[in-house]
């Protein structure tokens, strides 16, 4: 049968996630294997015996093989980042406190190393936070199954694809941002989970203070997910014997620094404060990154002699390492999303041995106290 232009399919998906090759599937279904070639292209539409028969080939119903392109459904969803009006965007989804949150899927957020598949596409309008947004599969389970976290530790990912390991129908979303931005997320309702790791020199606790004043009044329960070893990454072997942030200054080497709201900006200026060195003496200084990785690329490739990262970052690119202090990195919840099914088996994993080896071969990385209830806001 020839093309039908609306008619629609995840044969591909549901035939690679099942291990099976083209032939594999035709050989089932009692065709050809150009046949399932054509169909999974869209440059064929298969009669009704043969879409029976890669349904009952595949073991589901014929309606979650294929569709009508005018049969998806629409919704309408909230933005969660500014874009200029006319953009047509393509955006990932969660349900977050209720509402519909769209990620639009732009310049680095659209990518991990792959590229991140859409969950549906939308025009933004002028004067209006809102998007509707045609969804790619009419199956939004997964969607109401996703838990957004906010951060900037690698180690969330590691903890996120072990999870979905775990519960295959949870989907973990990890947005990335910096400990400020993600706590701002989580109070805009764009995020389930805040990461973060400050320090607040006043008080001498981590991560609290700022929580307070942020939420204000909101209440949250921060979680223990680790303590790492915060310092200067250096480049393989340490060459020029840099120790502190003055031996730096005296070498006029030169650094990569993070942004504001960082905790590895923080915790640059609290340590230039304790040597009593001022910003501007620090070559460098005003040279933004906006990630570990990065900072860590930044050195490994020798536009920086050095930068603030963690010990298990600087292990994975071969970097020498020097110590600063180690910091509490919490995952900060509102109470009202504690009760959510998907948020519960996400925080259930916390104790399982998949997540901890994943997280103890790392390196600099103690998670003695993961899973820990640190504070109640």
């Amino acid at each position: 049968m020839k093309q039908d232009s609306d008619l629609r399919n995840n044969l591909k998906s549901i035939r690679t996630r099942l291990g099976m090759s083209q032939q594999d599937l035709a050989n089932l279904a009692g065709v050809t294997r150009q046949t399932i070639s054509g169909v999974e292209s869209g440059q064929y539409a298969p009669s009704v015996t043969i879409t029976l028969r890669l349904a009952k080939a595949l073991g589901c119903q014929v309606e979650h093989l294929f569709w009508l392109e005018q049969d998806l459904p629409e919704i309408e969803a909230v933005l969660a980042k500014s874009v200029p009006s006319g953009q047509q965007l393509r955006v990932s989804l969660a349900r977050v406190g209720g509402e519909w949150i769209a990620y639009p899927l732009i310049g680095k957020d659209a990518f991990r190393q792959d590229m991140i598949p859409a969950d549906g596409e939308g025009e933004k309008q002028t004067n209006t936070d809102k998007l509707r947004v045609r969804l790619l599969d009419e199956n939004i389970d997964t969607l109401y199954n996703t838990v957004v976290i906010a951060g900037c530790s690698p180690v969330i990912s590691l903890w996120a694809r072990a999870t979905e390991r775990w519960h295959p129908q949870l989907r973990v979303q990890y947005n990335f941002a910096n400990s400020m931005a993600a706590l701002h997320s989580l109070c805009r309702g764009e995020a389930h989970i805040a990461g973060m790791h400050l320090y607040d020199p006043i008080s001498g606790e981590y991560n609290i203070p700022f929580v307070r004043e942020v939420l204000a009044g909101r209440e949250a329960v921060l979680i223990t997910l680790g303590v790492w070893e915060e310092g200067l990454m250096v480049q393989p072997g340490n060459p020029k014997g840099i120790r502190t942030l003055t031996d730096l200054v005296q070498m006029k080497a030169t650094i990569v620094n993070r942004e504001v709201g960082s905790g590895s900006r923080l915790l640059l200026e609290q340590t230039l404060e304790k040597e009593q060195l001022p910003s501007h003496a620090l070559q460098g200084f005003e040279q933004i990154i906006t990630s570990h990785q990065d900072v860590a690329g930044a050195i490994a490739s020798g536009i920086a002699d050095a930068g603030i990262s963690t010990a298990s970052v600087a292990a994975a690119f071969g970097l020498g390492f020097i110590p600063l202090r180690q910091s509490r990195y919490d995952l900060v919840i509102l109470k009202e999303y504690l009760e959510e099914a998907p948020v519960q088996q996400l925080l259930s994993t916390l104790g399982h041995r998949l997540v901890h080896s994943q997280l103890e071969i790392l390196g600099g990385y103690d998670i003695s106290k993961i899973g820990e209830v640190v504070a109640t806001v």
